[in-house]
This record gives structure tokens, sequence and C-alpha cells, in this order.
């Protein structure tokens, strides 16, 4: 089933060319990027990259939106060490991506930090949008 959006709170909005070998640019200019294929030893990043920034960066503001609810104040130095592996599926028939996160919250207890991340996996939208379709492993550190 498809998940249909109520509302749209915003949209961003970029133009890339030349795919892993390109650029990609937002609409507002905040990104300018340089592309390249992971491994290649070409200056630039890749998706991957991107990836693992945005889903760590959006899992942050999940627990931030969610910790007031549950009683859980989020600590100013959360972090998040994330990885994204790319590589062939279904025999090399295509290519896929996983996700690891290793979110470091300092100063609560195994209970709070268990109830933060749990509750911010069921709200963050990088969570949904996966669900189901890629493997994505979440540990506390």
């Amino acid at each position: 089933m498809t998940t249909k959006l109520d509302k749209v709170l915003y949209t961003a909005e970029a133009h890339t060319v030349g795919g892993r070998d390109g650029a990609g640019k937002s609409s507002d200019g905040a990104i300018d990027v340089k592309l390249s294929s992971p491994g290649s030893g070409k200056p630039g990043t890749n998706p991957e990259q991107l990836f693992a920034v945005g889903y760590a960066a959006c899992f942050i503001g999940a627990m931030k939106a969610v910790g007031p609810k549950i009683s859980v104040k989020v600590p100013d130095d959360v972090s998040i060490d994330s990885k994204v592996s790319l590589g062939p599926t279904n025999g090399g028939a295509a290519y896929g991506i996983s996700v690891q996160l290793a979110i470091t919250l300092p100063g609560l207890d195994a209970e709070q930090k268990q109830k933060l991340v749990d509750t911010a996996h069921q709200v963050c939208p990088y969570s949904n949008a996966t669900r189901g379709n890629i493997d994505v492993e979440l540990t506390i550190v």
C-alpha cells in the first residue's frame, strides 16, 4: 500500500545531471555537489553518502519530535554514525542498499534509549519509506 501525504509541509527540489559521475544542486543553492561513483577515487560524493547523512539527520529530528511526547529529553550531543551499503541483489540482476544506524544518546538509561529509538523509528519519514524494502539495522551505542 502506498502512503499518501495528508498535507505537504515541505518539498525539496534539486537538479542532477550526469548520474553518479555528474553533479547535483538544490533549487535554493544550499547543496551544490560534484558526484562520483563509490570507490572511483574521483572527487565528489555519491548518493549513498548523501542518503547516510540524510537518514541520520532525519532520525535525530524524529527523536527530537517524539521525545517530549514520551517524556524523554533528547541529549544535546545526540549523534548517529550511519552506514549505507550498496550491493547486488537477486543474483546480480539488480542492486540494493542496506542501512546501519549506530545511535549515541549520552546520559539516558537503557530503557529511555530503547523507548526513544523505537518510537522515533515509527515516525521517521526515512524509516517509513524504507520499512519492508531494505534492511535497516538500528544499534544503540
